[in-house]
């Protein structure tokens, strides 16, 4: 679930925390009244003043450090949760997948819209069809990342999904104009290296699964890029004249699910639901809906992130997050690995990293 989040762009805040003012005044007038007297109660006020401010300070480290943790747990459980079903139960319905944990999505959305908890904008007919060439490539990304996941292991997704980051910033160049420095090319240039050196020393290459997560990473970048254009139309047309992070998940996780129905029958995963014994054991469903309430967390937990930190510390964590997933990955479902390939997963991370960084730079 996008990743990009297959959610959508996270908003970003900004914060300013500023330091009490001293009362000057009272202190200069009781200086007037001898050298030698001491102002009692403007040094409690001081005490008081820097205990507040440091009470504060640790309050938004713990709540940065907090957030930074939920955002990290929830996005490497998303990734090892669907590894699971999808493997482990060999589970062989990534689109049925899909559809169950958008329709988690929605419910609970809508749910904590319909409490007052959040503020959803109304889908109406109008934002609808200005969102649904989005959604055609949000669906398609997820439905690719279902594939690639059952046949590649974890570690080898997170290194071939650099390659989302080269699509993307060519992209930019060509529709955007935008220019990159030589260290982010760099990056770009280490992060093909280390997919191709990976992909060659891969002990369980899969065609099937490679093709089909290069054909993700085209879908990614195509989503993230044609995300820019739409947004700003789409806010035009809705009641508010804004459209926060809930109401693209809700509008992206409810369009999906008609166009997730056609592609059920579609791919004939219908005959294989009606044999399957894995929809008659209650700990399959179990995984099943906790996977969809990691979906929704993800997006939350980016939102909650971002508040207390901001975009720089975001995609830092977010590069610096892989390495542990990939370890993950390979331990949990016991992956035949050599030294080579091995090293050009921790390469692959390693550029992650520099292109974050180079990213930030490039930026400021």
């Amino acid at each position: 679930m996008l990743c990009v989040g297959p959610t959508g762009p996270i908003m970003k805040f900004n914060s300013q925390f500023k330091s009490p003012i001293p009362d000057i005044s009272s202190g200069l007038t009781m200086k007037n009244v001898g050298d030698d007297e001491v102002d009692v109660e403007n040094g409690k006020f001081d005490k008081e003043r820097e205990r507040s401010s440091k009470t504060s300070r640790i309050k938004v480290n713990n709540q940065a450090l907090l957030s930074g943790f939920a955002y990290c747990l929830s996005s490497c459980s998303m990734i090892l949760v669907n590894k699971y079903v999808l493997s482990s139960y060999d589970f062989n319905a990534g689109i049925s997948l899909m559809l169950y944990q958008n329709f988690v999505s929605v419910l609970i959305v809508s749910s904590l819209s319909i409490l007052g908890v959040i503020s959803t904008e109304p889908l109406t007919w109008r934002l609808i069809k200005v969102w649904l060439p989005v959604n055609f490539i949000f669906v398609g990304m997820l439905i690719t990342s279902m594939f690639s996941l059952r046949y590649i292991n974890v570690a080898m997704v997170t290194v071939l999904k650099n390659f989302t980051n080269v699509i993307t910033a060519v992209g930019e160049m060509y529709l955007f104009n935008k220019h990159h420095d030589n260290r982010v090319w760099a990056a770009l240039f280490l992060m093909i290296v280390s997919a191709i050196s990976g992909g060659i020393t891969d002990l369980a290459f899969n065609a099937v699964g490679y093709t089909w997560q290069i054909i993700n990473c085209f879908l990614t970048a195509s989503y993230s890029l044609t995300l820019r254009r739409v947004m700003d139309t789409a806010k035009q047309v809705t009641k508010s004249g804004n459209l926060n992070e809930f109401s693209m998940v809700l509008l992206n996780n409810t369009l999906s699910l008609p166009l997730g129905l056609v592609l059920i029958f579609v791919f004939n995963e219908v005959d294989y639901l009606y044999t399957t014994p894995l929809l008659r054991m209650p700990t399959f469903w179990l995984v099943m809906t906790f996977s969809g309430f990691l979906g929704l967390a993800i997006s939350f937990t980016s939102m909650w992130f971002l508040h207390q930190t901001g975009a720089t510390t975001y995609s830092l964590v977010g590069s610096l997050n892989k390495i542990p997933l990939s370890v993950a990955g390979i331990v949990l479902f016991h992956v035949p690995t050599s030294l080579e390939n091995s090293a050009s997963i921790l390469f692959g991370l390693f550029a992650g990293v520099l292109f974050a960084r180079a990213k930030i730079k490039d930026r400021t």
